[in-house]
């Protein structure tokens, strides 16, 4: 297996003070023993760690997901830290291959020995490292996958900060049949846990109002091979194809399926990485919908949020431009952040989800708040529609 390489992401400065979770009379015994055993920990520092595609065919979804972040935390240690620590981020490549994201993961916490993981991409990864979370019991926190089994059963140590696909899909099929009358409603899905975990939310929307796809197929993860996918959706007569993949794949399947005359409505969700895809498909990609898990990040007028986001990106990484994968990922770091801040100078693993769920009611900068609870570790629900028209990407508001 090849050894990833640690990408160089500029150093940020971050203070991590997590109280720490006692409850019992020995509580400031445990605290001490608790902080002294911390890992990652030093005066001045907190290592964080991540694993993403940071190359090969999802590379736009992991680099931007860092640059989002570090746009944020960069800022938050340019202002000197939280409580005087600053966090090293250490961000290894994985490809999308869940097991180098394995290999990843086993070098964060037993060779770097990081304080937290933060923000991971993508499902097949993600479901991979589970086991490996909660035994070492080391929080997980903004991942940038919806998948279910993220969220049921309820996992202490994994903190999301997205609504999950289930969400994305339900509003999908809502939007269709209620709002578009479309019954014939198809699925092209990614060969993996990503995949699976989309086709099963369209299932389950679809089932509430006694209907089922019409047609499914699949094609395998990193792999262009749409072609008998495109040839099975259109002998169905779909009249909507809800897309559950990444923008090469799909901007290949919308290209096929209109240079044979077959132009039905064409959904994606937000992992496909939406400004990708704009790009990718040109033209083509007039009138398809994509979900969003954040707001438009051009909306730097009305969102507080987007504008920092826009201003910080320049500064820091000023060769890219705005778009919904680093936003979410600029959103992730401000968790993380409030997190950090609430928990307190004692910084402890324990302390600090303690410490994130408290959060009530936090006004991010993005019109919808975050709460999280001690049985809710899902921060954000809200799911937004986009539209391609023009090239670009418009918030649907209707």
């Amino acid at each position: 297996m090849r050894r990833s390489q640690p990408i160089l992401c500029r150093l940020v400065v971050l203070s991590l003070c997590c109280a720490a979770c006692v409850s019992c009379g020995d509580g400031w015994q445990k605290n001490e023993e608790n902080r002294r055993a911390a890992p990652g920990i030093t005066a001045g520092e907190i290592r964080i760690g991540s694993s993403a595609a940071l190359e090969g065919h999802a590379s736009f979804l992991g680099t931007q997901t860092i640059h989002g972040a570090l746009a944020y935390l960069n800022d938050v240690n340019a202002h000197g830290g939280i409580n005087g620590r600053k966090i090293r981020l250490i961000a290894y490549d994985d490809g999308y291959d869940p097991p180098r994201c394995v290999a990843n993961t086993q070098k964060l916490i037993n060779e770097d020995k990081v304080f937290a993981l933060f923000c991971y991409v993508g499902t097949p990864t993600a479901v991979k490292v589970l086991p490996i979370v909660e035994e070492a019991r080391i929080p997980m926190l903004g991942l940038f996958t919806g998948a279910n089994v993220l969220r049921e059963p309820f996992r202490r140590y994994v903190i999301n900060v997205r609504a999950s696909y289930y969400q994305e899909t339900e509003a999908m099929v809502r939007h269709l049949v209620e709002d578009l009358g479309i019954k014939q409603i198809a699925v092209l899905y990614q060969y993996d846990a990503y995949g699976f975990d989309g086709l099963t939310g369209t299932e389950i929307a679809l089932k509430k109002y006694g209907l089922s796809p019409v047609a499914t197929d699949r094609y395998l993860r990193g792999t262009l091979d749409v072609e008998s996918a495109v040839d099975h959706i259109i002998s169905s007569k779909a009249r909507a194809v809800v897309m559950i993949g990444t923008y090469d794949p799909c901007a290949k399947f919308i290209k096929l399926a209109r240079s044979q005359d077959f132009n039905p409505v064409f959904l994606s969700v937000s992992f496909v990485g939406a400004d990708e895809l704009v790009r990718k498909l040109g033209r083509e990609g007039e009138g398809m919908i994509v979900t969003q898990v954040v707001p438009p990040p051009q909306e730097s007028v009305l969102l507080p949020a987007a504008n920092d986001y826009a201003g910080l990106l320049a500064k820091y990484y000023p060769e890219d431009e705005p778009n919904f994968v680093g936003f979410e990922g600029f959103i992730n770091a401000k968790v993380l952040a409030e997190g950090l801040r609430r928990a307190g100078s004692d910084l402890t693993r324990e302390g600090f989800i303690d410490a994130v769920e408290s959060i009530q009611n936090f006004s991010l900068g993005i019109a919808n708040t975050l709460t999280f609870g001690p049985d809710d570790h899902e921060g954000l629900e809200r799911v937004y529609f986009t539209k391609i028209q023009d090239g670009r990407l418009i918030l649907i508001t209707r």
